[in-house]
């Protein structure tokens, strides 16, 4: 199995956060991705970039997207058929983008989000973990949960080890 990572607006494709968790899937003996979507500003043509990334996809994958690669992650889901979907605040049901509604029927979604985030509110979080009845971590954090990181690899362990 594969992970595919998804990184946020201003971030890169081995940040240190994608980095670790990167690592642990290796350590777990999965192949690891990220796509680089760094001259790519639009979070719909980060989509379609996925989208094409995933047509030529032949093994089984997860999905993984902090802030704007969640949403990317997550509406690129509804096309294709992950094993599953982590997601680290993922940036959904913003103002300007294109889709404001998401799949609810997936399987193996996961959200971790901290409860100080002061760029992608917690209550997005909640509402698409209602719709979805999928499960939520609020966690001690901000939006970069670089201070609970271990808690999120933690988190991810678990998801990684039931799929």
């Amino acid at each position: 199995m594969k992970v595919v990572f998804s990184h946020g607006k201003e971030s890169g494709p081995w940040g240190s956060k994608i980095t670790k968790l990167a690592n642990l899937s290796k350590a777990l003996g999965l192949e690891v991705d990220s796509l680089d979507y760094t001259a790519v500003v639009n979070p719909d043509e980060r989509v379609t970039k996925l989208n094409n990334y995933l047509q030529r996809e032949t093994q089984p994958y997860i999905l993984v997207g902090s802030s704007m690669g969640g949403y990317v992650s997550l509406v690129a889901a509804q096309a294709n058929k992950p094993q599953g979907i982590f997601l680290l605040a993922p940036a959904l049901y913003m103002p300007d983008y294109q889709h404001q509604s998401y799949p609810t029927d997936l399987s193996n979604v996961e959200i971790a989000h901290g409860w100080s985030d002061n760029i992608i509110p917690i209550d997005n979080s909640i509402k698409y973990a209602h719709q979805a009845k999928c499960t939520l971590h609020l966690i001690d954090g901000d939006h970069r949960l670089n201070a609970s990181i271990e808690q999120v690899l933690q988190l991810y362990r678990t998801f990684l080890l039931r799929i």
